[in-house]
């Protein structure tokens, strides 16, 4: 039996369709004999959508609010996952960030993670429970909703990595690994087989968006396995290490 942490992008979750082919994705793994915990982004482009209204409203808006408002779009994909896991027959709890322990900072709509206290995500562990968790979010001092930045839910899958001990950090994507190129407009780009976490963290420095940085830093730093996957395609990915 190991501890797997999978999390999605919004690309993966953007309809019905792909929930189901994400809850498909899970529950084998969670079949083979693993606990999962699962972490998930908002659908889509939801969070373009949602400050597009905002601004429609405010342009000058305070970051709080704004933190108040983005935090939905997750909130969403966590519960409708969890329909999907449970649809398939197998059990699943949806937990927002705060519910899953993150605290952090102050610094609204780039806040730090300060402490990620799991005990709530080994509740649901040891009650054979997936436990999917809101990416890209977490609460503050004054209980306040608070965001990461943009790939925030990078963040918030190898931070839990880190904190559960899991045996590997898969990072589903659109994309089926990393590449030295960006394939959607290089044809011919070349994918590594696995790639080290300096040689990623200057990639992702240099523009590329297959990893927040700050994740990548994270994963350096604790020694996390990450490996980036596709949720499209059944092929093998790419190994940072």
């Amino acid at each position: 039996m190991g501890l797997v942490v999978q999390k999605f992008g919004g690309s993966s979750v953007c309809n019905a369709q792909r929930l189901f082919a994400v809850a498909d994705i899970i529950t084998k793994k969670y079949k083979e004999d693993n606990d999962v915990v699962v972490v998930v982004s908002a659908q889509g482009k939801t969070t373009d959508e949602l400050i597009k209204k905002a601004e429609a409203i405010n342009k000058c808006g305070s970051r709080r609010e704004m933190d108040v408002l983005l935090s939905v779009g997750e909130q969403i994909s966590v519960a409708l996952l969890a329909l999907a896991i449970q649809k398939l027959g197998f059990p699943a709890v949806s937990l927002l960030g705060w519910q899953a322990g993150f605290k952090t900072d102050s610094n609204y709509g780039c806040a730090k993670i300060k402490k990620l206290p799991a005990n709530r995500i080994i509740q649901e562990i040891k009650k054979n429970n997936i436990a999917v968790v809101a990416g890209f979010q977490g609460i503050n001092k004054l209980c306040d909703i608070t965001t990461f930045e943009r790939g925030g839910s990078d963040i918030s899958a190898v931070a839990l990595a880190v904190v559960v001990g899991a045996d590997a950090c898969q990072i589903y994507t659109d994309v089926d690994g990393v590449y030295d190129a960006n394939p959607k407009i290089f044809p011919n780009a070349s994918k590594f087989d696995e790639i080290s976490y300096d040689d990623m963290l200057n990639l992702s420095l240099s523009g590329a968006k297959v990893l927040n940085y700050q994740s990548v830093e994270m994963a350096k730093k604790y020694k996390v396995k990450l490996e980036v996957l596709s949720s499209f395609k059944n092929v093998p990915g790419t190994m940072i290490t």
